[in-house]
């Protein structure tokens, strides 16, 4: 292992902050068939995720001494130093950048400027044109000269990670089950990491509208495909996902352990590293669409009562929040429009009228435009 250390543009007289990766087995291009990026907490309050690339780091650590990592594996366990030293009152505020207000996991820089393209710049061999489009994104990505301390943090993060052939992006909710979002596209080579981690949601959407870390790796790639009209002639260079290690109270060992090997295990089934992965687990849950998660709002002020876990099987119907006026008495309940699972809900216990509550799988698309939420 090595670790490398990328600075970051500094925001005022006297601060520094920088970005650390962690290096595992030959980073010669030469000499590895893949690279595997995993980052955590870019929303730098999530520790669960953190946890996780810790137990994992350790793992490849002796995987690396026994002659068994057969990839190019980088690991950024703190993916948001920035957000890290964030703290107002008292209270850690790591999803937005208060210089800003932007959220750290929303709008990366676009890469597919390169689209227009020159006719003939790809031809009949499919990784020569990976190789082509992968160069084209690096310079695309180095004409974009960050202006400040945030700009530079999601630059260095690209830097890092434009090249892997699979990217992983660690998170969790406030309260949630465990769940994973990914592209239709690369469903289907992220099903045995579901299965392993024994996803309880698995949420499809090529494009979310809100153009969040993993889909400014995929969806250049999307495009690309559809200029090319032939997958063959282009597939795609980098598939990503981001895994929801449920909720922020979630910091346990013996969890962030087994979803570390659940992630050596699809790492193995990949030959990114060496040696048998286990037999896959059942799916827990087929995917669906993102779009048709159906989401929640306070329709008043009050009282927040959960009726229903993280986890349950919900039918249309069911009531979910309770919302209870302490002046009045009055009662409102929530309840579901759609069949699913109760994946995700916010930790707070008095709400503002219009405060999101949380989220419920569905089978059929009802939501358009951008599908993540701030």
């Amino acid at each position: 292992m090595h670790t490398q250390s990328t600075p970051l543009i500094s925001p005022a007289i006297g601060t520094h902050r920088e970005l650390t990766s962690f290096h595992f087995g030959p980073t010669d291009p030469a000499g590895t068939k893949q690279k595997i990026y995993i980052q955590a907490a870019l929303h730098a309050d999530e520790t669960p995720a953190m946890l996780v690339s810790v137990m994992l780091r350790r793992r490849l650590q002796e995987l690396e001494a026994a002659g068994e990592i057969g990839a190019h594996i980088v690991i950024v366990p703190v993916a948001n130093p920035v957000g890290l030293a964030q703290h107002v009152l008292g209270q850690f505020v790591g999803r937005f950048d208060l210089a800003s207000g932007r959220n750290f996991n929303r709008h990366f820089p676009a890469l597919e400027g390169f689209a227009e393209a020159p006719e003939g710049t790809l031809g009949t061999d499919a990784q020569r044109n990976v190789a082509t489009v992968r160069k084209m994104m690096r310079e695309t990505l180095a004409q974009q000269k960050p202006r400040t301390e945030f700009e530079s943090l999601q630059h260095a993060l690209l830097e890092l990670s434009l090249d892997a052939d699979v990217v992983i992006d660690l998170h969790c909710s406030l309260e949630a089950t465990l769940h994973l979002y990914t592209s239709d596209a690369a469903w289907p080579q992220f099903e045995p990491l579901a299965r392993y981690l024994g996803a309880q949601a698995s949420l499809i959407a090529t494009d979310s509208g809100a153009r969040a870390f993993d889909e400014a790796h995929s969806l250049p790639w999307w495009t690309l495909q559809q200029r090319a009209g032939d997958t063959t002639l282009l597939p795609p260079g980098t598939i990503a996902a981001t895994i929801e290690c449920r909720g922020q109270r979630d910091v346990n060992y013996e969890t962030a352990a087994r979803d570390a090997e659940a992630i050596i295990d699809f790492l193995r089934a990949r030959g990114a590293v060496r040696g048998a992965a286990r037999p896959l687990p059942p799916l827990v849950r087929e995917p669906t669409p993102l779009a048709g998660s159906e989401q929640f709002y306070a329709p008043a002020s009050g009282i927040l009562v959960h009726r229903a876990a993280t986890g349950d099987l919900i039918r249309a119907g069911d009531p979910l929040f309770d919302i209870v006026d302490p002046l009045t008495d009055e009662t409102i309940t929530v309840h579901s429009n759609t069949e699913g699972i109760f994946y995700m809900r916010r930790a707070i216990r008095f709400v503002t009228t219009g405060a999101p509550l949380g989220r419920v799988t569905g089978t059929r698309p009802i939501r358009t435009g951008v599908l993540l939420g701030a």
